[in-house]
Order: structure tokens, then sequence, then C-alpha cells
């Protein structure tokens, strides 16, 4: 695992956020290092992280913290995008299985997530999204892929498919696990969304959603663990009472300074819905790419997308995976 120094972690997480002046925040970023490993020792392949240096994408020296496993094997490379709020520790629990001890998987915190740098991101949605997806290729072409599978989970399922219509020659194939924004926007769904997602997009209206764990202070933790008892549950299995530390390291990635929900923040509308909904945007995705949705079994994100991209696609591959127990 690489360590970083104290200046290193100043250069990257420089300003990180008003409350930074209190000692629990300005030493985070420790904190958020060591939660990431306690997660990381559940898997079994062999692994190393390090910071790829994307130059200037968004800011003039943006960082991608990654992790890499089996890069020595010829089968096809798989990429994770994590979802919003999160990072490369919540796949803990996959990565074993996705590498199968013969293929290469890359997985990287987001910019504004996670260990990553948190630069400043246009107000723009468009071009919010423009800069996502030019740090995804720039990372590609630092690391040196050159055709991968890509596996975006909830936000990073957009972004991943926002990644693909740019750069369809460098998509093996496209998988989707709960991805938010397809849809457009359909108030019938609102009675459907559990009670802590309605909290999370009303928050967005005013502030980002995730101020109330950086305003607790050393109780945020013990927010996250309560509000989001359900993620923690989902770790159990493997972790058992160290399901906890999935807390520790959620509230640790949201700790710092915002600008990673800031960017999501501009992307949406109204009650959570993509303010520039993928479900329409598919028409230029090259025909080519194949696509596979995976739905968990106690999903909110709306079902029928899947469906519906299968039918406008006749003549693609789009395969759907529903009630599977997705992170």
């Amino acid at each position: 695992m690489t360590q970083i120094t104290d200046l290193e972690a100043l250069s990257i997480y420089k300003g990180c956020s008003f409350w930074s002046w209190f000692s629990w925040s300005s030493m985070s970023w420790k904190y958020l290092q060591e939660a990431e490993r306690k997660l990381l020792a559940y898997v079994k392949s062999s692994y190393r992280t390090r910071y790829v240096n994307l130059g200037p994408v968004v800011e003039q020296e943006d960082k991608i913290w990654t992790l890499e496993v089996n890069t020595d094997k010829r089968e096809t490379p798989i990429v994770l995008l994590h979802g919003f709020a999160a990072g490369i520790g919540l796949w803990c629990m996959n990565i074993d299985q996705i590498s199968n001890n013969c293929r290469p998987v890359y997985a990287m915190d987001l910019l504004g997530f996670g260990r990553s740098s948190r630069p400043q991101f246009s107000k723009d949605p468009e071009q919010v999204e423009v800069q996502y997806v030019n740090a995804i290729e720039k990372w590609r072409s630092e690391i040196k892929l050159d055709k991968f599978i890509l596996l975006g989970h909830s936000f990073g399922g957009y972004l991943a498919t926002a990644y693909s219509i740019q750069h369809p020659e460098r998509v093996h194939h496209l998988i989707l696990a709960d991805p938010w924004g397809f849809p457009e926007e359909n108030k019938d769904i609102k009675n459907k969304i559990p009670w802590w997602a309605k909290g999370i997009f009303y928050a967005l209206k005013s502030l980002n959603p995730l101020w109330p764990v950086r305003f607790a202070g050393p109780y945020g933790q013990w927010l996250v663990t309560n509000l989001r008892s359900d993620v923690l549950k989902k770790y159990e299995p493997v972790l058992g009472e160290q399901s906890i530390v999935v807390g520790e390291y959620i509230f640790q990635c949201n700790s710092q300074r915002a600008t990673g929900e800031s960017a999501f923040i501009s992307l949406v509308t109204g009650f959570g819905w993509a303010k520039n909904p993928m479900i329409k945007r598919l028409e230029y995705l090259d025909k080519r790419v194949p696509i596979t949705f995976i739905y968990g079994k106690n999903t909110w994100m709306d079902k029928s997308v899947g469906e519906i991209v299968k039918k406008e696609r006749a003549n693609s591959f789009v395969h759907i995976e529903v009630n599977i127990e997705v992170l």
C-alpha cells in the first residue's frame, strides 16, 4: 500500500473545508487512510494503491487515487467507478470475485471524492460532465489501458455512460449497477424512494447533502452508521462486527472539502433527477458497445430503464440482471 506524507496530503486536500481549523477535520485524511486500510485488508488478492497524476484537468495538479489488482494478467481489464459519497474501499467485497485471479482490476476514487484531489468544478452541469469524462480519459491514458470493461455503480454508472458515449472505442463492455441519472422525472416514483434518500435530496435544494456529517464533527460517524445502517448490514457477511468500519470510512470520505458533492448537485434537478437524463442520450452511444444493467433486490432506482434501453437498442447487446445483491 502506498503511504503519503503530511506534505503530500496537504497538496491533495488543499483548502479542505471551512471546518478544517477543527483538529478532527485537519487530521481526517489520516483517519481516511486507516479506514481504507482496514477495509482493503479483506481483499485476498495482491494489490497496490497509488496516485495517478493527471496534470491540469479541472485544476492545475489533479490526482486520482487508484487501486490496481492483477496488472500482469492478460484478460480484458475492468475499471470500477464508485457511487456518490463513496470510494475504492467500498469495493472490498467485490474485488476478489471480479478479478478471479485472472483479470486486471482498477478502481479509482473519482475526483472530488475519497482520497483523490478535491478541485473546484464548474457550476455548469454540461461542463461538470465534460470535466469528469476528461479526468477518466486522462487517467486511462496515464494507466496505459487500451480497451476495458467499464463498471459504474449509481453516480458512477452515470459517469461511465457519459464516458462511453465520448470514447466508445475504449469500452469493451459497459456494466451499470443501479445506475443513477437515467430516467426522466417521474413524480409517481417519489413514494417509492426510501426516507433516507428523500432526506438527502431535500437537503440538495439548498445545501450540500452531507453537510450535517461535516458539521457534526467527530459525531458524524455516528450519523452515518445509524442513518445508513442498511449499507453496513450488506458488509456483515464478510466483515462481521467490523462492518462498523464501513461507517467510519464513509464518514472520513465525506469530511473533507465537498467539491464532489457540489459537482453532483449541479447535475441534479427537482427530487434527485438528472438535469440531462441518460435515457435521452443513449442513442448517441455506439451500437457496438454491449450494455449490462444490474439492479439490486432492494434498489430504489427505476428498473424499467433497462427494459426501455433493451427495446430501443434492439440490434445491440443489452442484458439485464435483477434482484442481485448490489453494494
